[in-house]
């Protein structure tokens, strides 16, 4: 035990250990010293903290998440540097305090727990400081198993839907194809494979579904792969084809996975994209969408199922529905138009709804009449521009383009066509390009909107709105057939075009896709 000193403090005497004493005033003396180091490593506190929640801002993406030990680093960090503010706003008196006389006094006696509270905070910064070297600030998060897709309700299509999904689900077929006319429902059956992972129980780690369309480019497809699995941004986007594809490779060989590819007009090059190829080992699957069977050769499909044209009962069904109220005289003619649909969904929606204000006799007639006209009698029908779209289908949904109000609403509704495949146009965006090109002004751009989704000409999809690929290549061939006197386009999609090329002849191109 120290040596015991005497202190006279007033009228008591006190007894002290020195050992005590000294390490009271070695608190005192380096109170200057102290509360300078600290304010500094505050600051600097203060500092690594701002640079840490940039770096998190910047790597948060929907597939990550901010480490738990960030964001405790980060409370500790605000209460401390509210402390020390608190510590540094009281130096000033304690400061004054010195000055007293009396090194015993109660004055001496808070000046020594305030200098034991500033050295005591000032080891607690510095630690902080040397805990905040993150290597890592966020960590990828597991995908949701499946993303349900947004789908109207069909009938028909359950037989084909449990046709495949025994496929799927079982050990022998590991690539599906589904295949059938434009218009026939192919995609829907496809949304619905992908919502019933969400309803069935299953063993797959992640369903992943992607738009692959006729201008086939594989970056798009692995953009549509990593945004579903990884975080696809900037810097992800600008890295070769290969660098890409070994990304996805490295993720996907590690998971029991579905692809879903819709719409594909030729051999999709799954090894060049990424893709591990499914087998009986690794159990994973791949279901396809197109319109040619010939194509479920060239992927290798084990099985391909055909979508057929909707029943009778449920053509009629889906009919009644987009038309609403028929009166009952007009019943048999609305039945003769609802068969020459041929069972094609597209078909029936989209004339159902373009005969929804109709209520004569004679229109339901007229109709029926445009409907029977053969297709050999449709100026360039026999173009073999058309052989990639079905006659049959374009016949009938041009009469809902024939039904539209006016000129400005058909040729607003042709303008959708530039832009690409499966694309989702923001409204306002296309209300803006329609008023600089002088088509007409913000309320009447909008009203356009509202009349082409309400004859099923667009899709509306919250704040944007987009074309069926069919209905895209029905506006297609009506600008390069019928429309090409009044109306000069150039449709080139994905080409990053700034000048229209010219052919041989030096005449421009025509609209044709």
């Amino acid at each position: 035990m120290g040596n015991v000193v005497s202190i006279q403090c007033g009228d008591a005497l006190i007894g002290r250990c020195w050992d005590c004493v000294a390490g009271q005033a070695l608190y005192v003396c380096q109170l200057e010293d102290n509360l300078q180091e600290l304010e500094t490593a505050r600051d600097k506190l203060r500092e690594l903290s701002n640079d840490v929640m940039r770096r998190v801002k910047s790597e948060e993406t929907p597939q990550t998440v901010q480490l738990d030990r960030i964001g405790g680093w980060l409370s500790r960090v605000d209460a401390t540097i509210t402390e020390v503010d608190s510590l540094l706003n009281r130096a000033t008196l304690e400061r004054q305090k010195l000055c007293l006389a009396g090194c015993c006094s109660k004055n001496c006696k808070a000046t020594y727990m305030f200098g034991k509270s500033v050295s005591r905070s000032l080891k607690h910064v510095v630690g902080l400081m040397s805990e905040g070297d993150f290597k890592e600030v966020v960590e990828r998060t597991l995908p949701e198993p499946v993303v349900v897709g947004n789908v109207n309700p069909t009938l028909g299509t359950e037989t084909t839907l449990d046709e495949a999904w025994s496929y799927i689900t079982g050990d022998e077929v590991r690539i599906v194809g589904i295949y059938g006319m434009g218009g026939v429902g192919k995609t829907t059956l496809l949304t619905k494979i992908n919502n019933r992972f969400a309803t069935i129980s299953n063993n797959f780690d992640v369903v992943i579904s992607a738009v692959v369309s006729k201008d086939l480019k594989p970056e798009k497809i692995q953009e549509q792969i990593w945004k579903r699995i990884g975080f696809l941004d900037k810097k992800w986007k600008k890295k070769s084809l290969r660098d890409k594809a070994e990304d996805i490779f490295h993720v996907l060989s590690r998971k029991k996975f579905v692809l879903l590819l819709d719409d594909i007009w030729r051999r999709v090059d799954l090894v060049e994209i990424g893709v591990p190829l499914p087998t009986r080992q690794n159990r994973c699957k791949i279901v396809f969408t197109t319109r040619s069977c010939r194509v479920g050769g060239q992927m290798k499909a084990e099985k391909m199922i055909k979508v057929e044209p909707l029943a009778w009962e449920e053509a009629w069904a889906l009919f009644q529905e987009k038309v609403g109220h028929i009166d009952f005289d007009i019943v048999p003619l609305a039945q003769d138009v609802a068969k020459e649909c041929s069972g094609l969904p597209i078909a029936l929606i989209t004339i159902g709804r373009a005969m929804a204000s109709k209520i004569t006799k004679e229109e339901w007639e007229r109709a029926l009449e445009v409907l029977r006209s053969p297709a050999s009698s449709l100026p360039g029908m026999e173009d073999e521009v058309i052989q990639d779209m079905e006659v049959e289908v374009f016949v009938r949904l041009k009469f809902s383009y024939d039904g539209l109000p006016s000129d400005k609403v058909k040729f607003c509704f042709l303008y959708c066509s530039l832009f690409p495949e499966e694309f989702e146009i923001e409204k306002d965006d296309l209300v803006h390009y329609w008023i600089y090109e002088n088509f007409c002004a913000r309320n009447e751009a909008c009203s356009i909107i509202g009349t082409l989704v309400r004859a099923c000409l667009l899709e509306e999809k919250g704040q944007h709105v987009k074309m069926h690929d069919v209905i895209r290549d029905m506006a297609l061939l009506i600008v390069c057939k019928y429309e090409k006197e009044k109306h000069k386009f150039f449709v080139e999609a994905g080409a990053q075009l700034t000048r229209v090329q010219r052919l041989e002849n030096g005449k421009y191109q025509s609209g044709c896709p």
